[in-house]
């Protein structure tokens, strides 16, 4: 099973974390900008898409060997329109190529007919009768929105037992405003506790050797006690957990989204690595042209941070 595979991956490389490549033109440094035509102001979205790419790649070069997975944000990609959206799906394939296992972070989720079709797009193939297309985006891992019940998320269920494919359902989101709905209190629990709830048993027949389901959920990791919660109501339910770094989540908070042996979860930064170049620790270390460097200086110091705690 995939969720098998990228435990094994986190143990060979012992290393619990995944990069984001959630790619913003205003990441990029000048040098990049400028050879696609972004500084001058005569760029196309095609430039800008191209621009992108070069910097994943570089990005992708200097941590595929220390790191098991690559998180990729979709809407950084779907902004830059149709050659976006190539590039989205090059990145993949680049990363994959890399050994690297490949998270969509797309958050997909309607009613169930239309669910089908982004559960083939994202996790199964594009058919027209008996005719098999290709395969859309072919991610490994993608995340889901549970909020419309469960014939949502059954078609994802179902491509991920076809197609060997993982999910990550949101149950306690990082950001800020997640306390206006996933906190509000039903008559016994919270509601973010009802839907961890339902997700530990929509993902009972997906588990796999390692004692964990492909069925995960998204805890953040700036709610800690809520992490608590959850880690112990989940026992078979692998956590994706954002919110590390940038957005002010802290390692030893973080460690308490993994089991007593340090396994259980994967956890993701974006902005602290892209952005690595810039900051006081490694600007002084790194010039801008050396970025990759740092993103690779800095995924070594997250997994150091992290994994002490564990």
């Amino acid at each position: 099973m995939i969720i098998d595979r990228l435990m094994e991956k986190i143990d060979e490389l012992k290393n619990p974390t995944v990069i984001g490549l959630d790619t913003r033109l205003d990441y990029l440094p000048d040098y990049i900008l400028e050879k696609w035509g972004l500084i001058s102001g005569k760029a196309t979205m095609d430039n800008a898409a191209e621009a992108v790419l070069e910097f994943n790649k570089t990005i992708v070069d200097n941590i595929y060997d220390i790191v098991p997975a690559v998180k990729i944000q979709i809407a950084c990609y779907e902004m830059l329109g149709l050659p976006g959206l190539s590039v989205f799906n090059r990145t993949v394939d680049y990363c994959r190529d890399k050994g690297l296992i490949v998270i969509g972070d797309a958050k997909r989720n309607d009613i169930g007919s239309t669910a089908r079709e982004y559960a083939r797009a994202f996790l199964g193939e594009t058919q027209f009768g008996d005719l098999v297309l290709g395969r859309a985006f072919p991610v490994d891992f993608l995340t889901v929105n549970p909020y419309l019940g469960y014939d949502g998320v059954q078609p994802f269920i179902e491509c991920c037992k076809k197609y060997n494919k993982g999910i990550f359902v949101l149950a306690k989101t990082s950001n800020a405003s997640s306390c206006q709905i996933q906190d509000l209190k039903t008559q016994d629990e919270r509601v973010f506790q009802a839907v961890a709830r339902l997700i530990h048993e929509w993902g009972r027949e997906l588990v796999g050797k390692n004692g964990y389901s492909c069925v995960g959920a998204v805890v953040g990791a700036t709610y800690p006690e809520q992490a608590r919660i959850l880690r112990a109501s989940m026992p078979h339910t692998f956590f994706l957990v954002p919110g590390y770094g940038a957005q002010g989540g802290k390692a030893e908070d973080i460690a308490l989204c993994f089991d007593n042996q340090g396994r259980g979860a994967i956890v993701n930064a974006s902005r602290s690595i892209l952005c690595s170049y810039r900051a006081d620790r490694w600007k002084d270390k790194f010039t801008s042209e050396e970025f990759g460097q740092a993103a690779r200086a800095e995924a070594l110091r997250m997994r150091d941070d992290i994994t002490r705690y564990l």
